[in-house]
């Protein structure tokens, strides 16, 4: 019902900045919290910033809180992570997600509370 489509992602240096994108195709009705997760090798995938796509409030994971931002444009057929001061661990492939409802089963933060995903794309950051 629903697909997710990512772009960007790619080499930075540690500083910069990057933009990823997901695409929300098919009928994302239904769907209460986007997502992007990440994870990195010999690391568990964890959440890094989550939106509400109704009412727009967002929550950030303490490692990026004031470094990275979630955002969905009016249509709500988009979800962006602005990214910037990027840091070496900050490596690790990003997974746009989506809840299969209205909730969030099992808390925002956690991955089984996403049915949908898309590929994952890699950001690097150069140490």
């Amino acid at each position: 019902r629903v697909q997710l489509v990512e772009s960007g992602g790619g080499l930075v240096e540690t500083g910069g900045s990057l933009r990823l994108s997901c695409a929300v195709s098919g009928d994302p009705t239904g769907v209460g919290f986007m997502a992007w997760f990440r994870q990195a090798p010999g690391k568990e995938r964890e959440a890094v910033a989550v939106i509400h796509t109704d009412d727009q409030a967002t929550t950030h994971a303490d490692s990026v809180k004031g470094r990275f931002f979630i955002s969905q444009d009016n249509a709500k057929s988009a979800v962006y992570l602005q990214m910037s001061s990027l840091k070496p661990e900050d490596t690790a492939i990003y997974y746009c997600a989506a809840t299969g409802g209205r909730w969030a089963t099992r808390g925002t933060l956690h991955p089984d509370s996403y049915a949908y995903w898309g590929q994952g794309t890699q950001v690097t950051v150069s140490s």
